[in-house]
């Protein structure tokens, strides 16, 4: 399989959570890998000078109808979480350290907290919370505790991150092609363009 599609994400972003629902049927649909590389997004807009469409109050009304349309389109669940924006650092540690440490369950992980946030709205702001969606999903919640305060997950995120900004990544979800970016949910049609014609 040599046809790659490097995914930069966020679990922070609703839109990411979108693409994360259409990209492994495209990579399926194209015999390609998905490469997800986690990135901290809060880090991605400090270094381009970038910030969330919801710091602009219509820019952000619009954004989550226009997120709901794409919702309906692709027949999946999508729901405005209360809590947004979150601050992900310490979620995006145990994505790092789970993708690390334990490949075989990464999946698994992504998809329990993408539903947690972007369908049951939970606040993964709060430790309690991020515990107990863990436990009931199979994780224990110290030990993904003890990854987010590990060196190596630490410096690994953050690599991911300052290599998403040297690439020209300014937000999140962000696709790479060999060297071609897309940015955005709404370019999942382009990303398929660009496999099919590999």
């Amino acid at each position: 399989m040599s046809k790659t599609v490097e995914f930069f994400f966020d679990l922070g972003s609703p839109a990411t959570y979108l693409a994360h629902t259409q990209l492994p049927k495209i990579c399926k649909q194209t015999d390609s890998q998905l490469i997800y590389r986690p990135m901290l997004l809060g880090g991605v807009f400090k270094a381009t000078g970038n910030a969330s469409p919801i710091n602009v109050p219509a820019k952000g009304r619009y954004m989550f109808q226009d997120l709901d349309r794409y919702a309906k389109r692709y027949g999946v669940q999508l729901k405005f979480n209360p809590n947004f924006p979150i601050n992900t650092l310490m979620l995006m540690r145990a994505v790092t350290g789970m993708q690390l440490r334990h490949p075989e369950r990464f999946q698994a992980f992504i998809d329990c907290l993408f539903h947690a946030l972007w369908v049951e709205g939970c606040s993964l702001d709060d430790p309690a919370t991020v515990a107990a969606v863990l436990t009931q999903n199979g994780f224990d919640p110290n030990e993904v505790l003890a990854m987010t305060a590990d060196e190596t997950v630490k410096a690994a995120l953050k690599e991911n991150t300052e290599e998403a900004v040297q690439r020209g990544v300014f937000g999140a979800p962000s696709m790479f092609i060999g060297d071609q970016l897309f940015f955005g949910q709404d370019r999942l049609d382009f990303v398929l363009e660009a496999l099919l014609k590999q």
